[in-house]
């Protein structure tokens, strides 16, 4: 459903030092770099950062990276902690959000929360009706 969506960063360096290793964790890499903005994805840029302009603030963003297993969870939020970040949950299973979540949540330097998880299982038909 989601195209691209984009953050704004105080520090541009900064906030690609941090993508750049956190996203190699859930497969995603730096696709297109245009100096003030730069583009992250697998295939094609769907997660965009930009510099903030001087003097701005800067909102906080809710970002949500699927990941493939627990495993690239539990990396994701070593990395980020390596590169700074600040723990917002340590891994574990969410089972509030739904069955079988297992995400983890860090705070990069602008504030925003970034997030790692399972995505929802697709449920069979023959599952639904057992």
């Amino acid at each position: 459903m989601i195209d691209h969506f984009g953050i704004n960063c105080a520090d541009l360096d900064a906030a690609k030092r941090f993508y750049d290793g956190v996203l190699a964790t859930v497969g995603a890499r730096r696709l297109m770099d245009f100096d003030v903005a730069v583009g992250y994805g697998t295939e094609q840029p769907v997660f965009w950062i930009s510099g903030a302009a001087a003097g701005t603030s800067n909102r906080e963003a809710h970002i949500a990276f699927a990941a493939p297993d627990a495993a690239t969870v539990d990396e994701f939020h070593r990395i980020a902690l390596e590169l700074g970040a600040q723990s917002l949950h340590a891994p574990r299973l969410w089972p509030e959000y739904h069955p079988g979540y297992y995400g983890a949540f860090v705070r990069d330097a602008d504030g925003n929360n970034v997030e790692a998880g399972l995505p929802r299982r697709r449920v069979s038909a023959r599952e639904t009706a057992a």
